[in-house]
């Protein structure tokens, strides 16, 4: 057995403990590795933002004016 395992405490925890803590650890580097898929609630989100921007093309805001936006409220 490792020797985190000891120093955390971690080898005196019940099975179903260590379980739940793996998992919450896996969740942890899926969510921020990007692994995780979206739940439906975000792909209703998604699929919304898709169809409101394939019924307005042009209404859009260009990255410049978004960045001179940005970089302004920043220096207030």
């Amino acid at each position: 057995m490792g020797q985190a395992l000891h120093t955390l405490g971690i080898d005196g925890m019940s099975v179903e403990d260590r379980i739940d803590l793996v998992q919450d650890i896996w969740d942890s580097v899926a969510i921020e590795a990007g692994l995780l898929l979206p739940s439906p609630a975000e792909i209703i989100e998604l699929n919304r933002r898709l169809a409101e921007d394939d019924a307005a093309p042009d209404d859009v805001v260009s990255w410049e004016t978004v960045k001179a936006e940005s970089q302004a409220r920043w220096q207030r």
